[in-house]
């Protein structure tokens, strides 16, 4: 709540993320940030409107929710009809082919982030001109470099094409299974860039070690804080993008929860509602809601496995923890080196299994078993783990679905951000510029969060910032072009 005094600047919308969102900014008479709000200002009613429809279209319905990781909602609410129709134990080509599409989708919505949206920011500085901060600006400068992530991007799709039928919401995987195995042909055209591919994800990585390390004073406490943080491993500890139990650790390592199963999640996850965001606040239950929250992610998924079962992917999660001696990395720009870590293990994955016969087999549709009326399915999107729930009654209609996608697990811990940045970047400033919004906005990007749009080439959008007072006279006004 605001106090006499205090100025109320607001950053809608956001820039260069996915969907609308806008931040809220409460300053006192002297400039200082007295409050920093992360607002999701838009309503999916997702979980509302699937009621009363089949189960069996699922796959095809939630995938609308986005455009740039339909996959992720694909095949966690597939994974979930499986259960439904009791047939978790796919055949050897039905599981390998949705990993396969999977990795696809890790590769090429990493690659996206880093090169479309992310980059201007790590290559011209935050507070480069806004007319050059972007993928333009980047393909103007370091060409051979937007080449690289627009042909990364090109790849993954590719790789779901050849799984789902087609590169944006496919329709790949069915109850029980998948709809084809990957041809002859598809493979040898999707191995003809592998190498390439491997190639420029090692780069990628030491394109985001170096600007840590170079700027490792800069952006240690750039919107860092200690977290918990949370995602699937397996059994052995290992990363599992597409199936596991859930791991949770406290900023240190030690473990707060493990080996949970997706159908005990209510058991240790709670979330918390709160009025001035339609997105909830997770938390874990044995801590509470004041420490539970927790991060998901690429730096949530480095922090909790116990290794990668790559081998280049491996050896750089050991060169990434080697800076904190083992320990959990609780520095929020350090995402982007974990993500493209992912995506080197996403290449590695991807290029064992184009070479995996199996992949040509003709066993697609698992035997159904044992009907359920409920089921809970998690696996890891981009951003993060993602849980689909669901209760269907004796007709086969949905009656219950609740969607814990991966920007929601980090609703709290981006808010975090956006209030560390604000207390220290624009607290006492003299005046607003548009170099110090960004900052804000650069903290929140290194989440990748899914607002639910689609990508802006140009990496902006229209951006009005008012100050008034708290009368609600107008005091100031800056203006990003459109």
């Amino acid at each position: 709540m605001s106090t006499p005094n205090t100025r109320r600047v607001v950053i809608e919308p956001l820039t260069r993320v996915e969907g609308h969102g806008k931040v809220t900014l409460l300053l006192d008479e002297n400039n200082q940030v007295e409050q920093a709000r992360l607002h999701i200002v838009e309503f999916r009613g997702f979980e509302r409107f699937i009621q009363g429809r089949p189960f069996w279209e699922l796959p095809v319905l939630v995938q609308r929710l986005c455009g740039i990781c339909p996959v992720s909602h694909h095949l966690c609410a597939a994974k979930a009809v499986d259960g439904i129709v009791g047939a978790e134990d796919l055949p050897l080509t039905a599981e390998k082919m949705r990993r396969l599409m999977h990795y696809g989708q890790m590769y090429q919505s990493h690659a996206l982030h880093f090169f479309y949206l992310a980059s201007p920011d790590l290559l011209f500085g935050f507070d480069a001109p806004v007319e050059k901060r972007n993928v333009i600006g980047v393909i103007a400068e370091y060409p051979d470099l937007a080449v690289q992530g627009v042909m990364m991007r090109k790849f993954g799709q590719e790789v779901i094409k050849a799984t789902a039928g087609k590169k944006v919401h496919g329709t790949g995987a069915i109850p029980g299974g998948i709809n084809k195995n990957l041809s002859i042909e598809e493979r040898d055209f999707l191995l003809q860039d592998m190498d390439k591919m491997v190639e420029w994800s090692r780069a990628a990585v030491r394109i985001a070690k170096d600007y840590t390390l170079d700027n490792l004073e800069a952006v240690a406490g750039f919107g860092s804080f200690d977290s918990n943080h949370l995602s699937l491993v397996r059994q052995d500890g290992a990363m599992d993008l597409y199936d596991g139990n859930l791991r949770a650790v406290d900023s240190v390592g030690d473990t707060i929860i493990d080996q949970v199963s997706p159908l005990d999640y209510l058991e240790v996850i709670a979330e918390e509602v709160r009025p001035w965001s339609y997105m909830k606040f997770p938390f874990l239950k044995s801590v509470g809601p004041e420490e539970g929250w927790y991060r998901v992610g690429p730096l949530a998924r480095i922090n909790t496995c116990d290794f990668i079962d790559t081998p280049e992917a491996e050896a750089a999660r050991k060169d990434f923890l080697s800076l904190t001696e083992g320990q959990p990395s609780n520095v929020t720009m350090a995402y982007h080196w974990a993500r493209m870590i992912e995506a080197l293990h996403a290449a590695e994955k991807i290029q064992l299994l184009l070479h995996d016969a199996d992949l040509q087999g003709e066993d697609l549709v698992a035997d159904f078993g044992g009907r359920r009326e409920e089921y809970v399915a998690i696996l890891e999107a981009p951003r993060g783990t993602l849980l689909h729930h669901y209760k269907v009654d004796e007709n086969d209609q949905v009656t219950m679905a609740n969607l814990i996608v991966s920007t929601t697990c980090n609703n709290e811990p981006m808010n975090r951000t956006v209030q560390k940045i604000a207390s220290d970047s624009i607290s006492g400033a003299p005046e607003i510029t548009e170099g110090l919004l960004n900052n804000i906005e650069v903290g929140i990007r290194a989440y990748d969060p899914c607002l639910s749009c689609a990508t802006h080439a140009l990496g902006q959008m229209p951006l009005e910032v008012t100050l008034v007072d708290r009368q609600g006279r107008l005091i100031d006004r800056l203006a990003r072009p459109e």
